[in-house]
């Protein structure tokens, strides 16, 4: 891991392979060192502080700490996600992975996945640690307006949309779930480290 000046009251944090970003972010906030932010990424955790000198003194602590082992997380209840398996590259994804229909649905529900990070819009989480058959590419051609509660695949992510936007996800299924609600606290349903379990349903 190494700590890289990010301004003079942040620090990014570039990680190694396999390393998980979730695992380092959950580290720092249990320490309590004073950051004011902690926003983990796909490779990066960036941590700020209110002035130059608290980020010296954190910038001292990463020494002494290792990343949590996110597995402890696993007796927690996951967050379920009522899913509709209707989505329109459904059967292209089929192609690209080599299994049906059923066996599609089965591997995205069939175990839990991890919020690893937030982005791209409020309320949208990138989800990993799914069956490794899903891994399957974005679309060659991105959609002007991807439906908001569609839910997709790229690469070794699941994701779901929480309002209609631009997307190259593969779209399996939808979902009614509220994604984002300003009047939530707080507004994103799903925070980094949260499970979530998708669950078939209407069919």
């Amino acid at each position: 891991m190494r700590a890289l000046a990010y301004g003079d009251r942040a620090l990014l944090l570039d990680l190694d392979d396999g390393e998980e970003p979730v695992g380092w972010a959950a580290a720092i906030a249990e320490a309590d060192l004073g950051a004011l932010d902690i926003v983990p990424g796909a490779r990066t955790v960036l941590v700020t502080a209110s002035t130059p000198e608290q980020l010296g003194r954190i910038r001292e602590a990463l020494g002494g700490l290792t990343p949590r082992d996110t597995e402890a997380d696993e007796d927690r209840e996951p967050v379920e996600i009522p899913t509709v398996y209707d989505g329109p590259d459904l059967d292209e994804v089929c192609r690209l992975t080599g299994l049906s229909r059923d066996e599609v649905i089965a591997a995205h529900t069939g175990r839990p996945w991890t919020v690893a990070f937030g982005g791209f819009a409020p309320g949208f989480a990138y989800l990993t640690g799914g069956d490794e058959r899903l891994e399957v590419p974005r679309r060659d051609d991105p959609r002007t307006a991807v439906p908001a509660g569609s839910v997709g695949l790229a690469g070794t992510f699941s994701g779901a949309y929480p309002r209609e936007s631009p997307g190259g996800w593969q779209l399996i299924g939808r979902t009614d779930a509220t994604l984002f609600d300003l009047d939530r606290d707080p507004p994103a349903l799903l925070q980094p480290g949260d499970r979530v379990r998708f669950v078939e349903v209407g069919r």
